[in-house]
């Protein structure tokens, strides 16, 4: 142990933290084993701490323990996928009326500019960036409704799509029948109407089932 080792319980929150992030950005994988020695070297941090934070993701169905066999990335299944982005639906839909009723002006024109960056995305077929602003709109909607306790769920989940969601944005015409869904968001929010707001993101999150129930059949590798 180093005296530069971060000890205790903020080891604990770093560790998760870092493991957050990387399934966030897919520099973890499903079914990737998480090796504890090596996170702990990698972290600064102890082997304990690395085991405790290893624990609180497991409850949070991130990780997997495995007796004898350590500690992998959960792999989600498709129709597992399925029903979290149905639970997605229902909390966006409550944030989505919430920041139709309360954005301010600073809010809707933040929004309004994510509209332009995802339309010249597509125009230019830069999947990489239409994904990621497809993300930020729906951060940036579930962060304008001040709904603290959605968001924690939502981040919950979120983290566990991050596979399916920037595949499902690979996949051929994707970006273009996604497009007019997420500016019809965008433009309901920003109009304040709460039930045009609500029917938009069930209108997207339903287009996303469907386009998870077609995984079913072409699976996505």
């Amino acid at each position: 142990m180093t005296s530069t080792q971060v000890k205790g319980a903020a080891a604990r929150l770093h560790v998760s933290t870092h493991i957050r992030q990387a399934l966030w950005t897919g520099d973890l994988l499903p079914g990737q084993r998480l090796i504890v020695q090596d996170l702990a070297d990698q972290l600064g941090v102890t082997r304990s701490s690395v085991r405790e934070a290893l624990f609180d993701l497991a409850s949070e169905d991130l990780v997997e323990l495995v007796p004898n066999r350590g500690a992998s990335v959960r792999v989600v299944s498709v129709e597992e996928a399925i029903q979290i982005t149905e639970c997605r639906s229902a909390l966006e839909r409550l944030c989505a009326r919430k920041a139709a009723e309360h954005a301010n002006d600073a809010q809707r024109a933040e929004l309004t500019d994510v509209g332009t960056q995802l339309r010249a995305a597509v125009a230019e077929e830069d999947i990489h960036t239409y994904s990621a602003l497809n993300r930020k709109l729906h951060d940036l909607i579930i962060e304008f409704s001040g709904q603290a306790i959605a968001k924690r769920q939502l981040d919950r989940l979120n983290v566990q799509m991050v596979r399916f969601q920037f595949r499902l944005a690979l996949r051929s015409g994707r970006p273009q029948e996604s497009l007019p869904q997420l500016l019809a968001i965008i433009d309901a929010i920003t109009a304040g109407d709460p039930d045009a707001a609500d029917a938009a993101i069930e209108t997207q999150l339903a287009s996303v089932i469907d386009q998870l129930r077609l995984t079913e059949r072409l699976p996505l590798g």
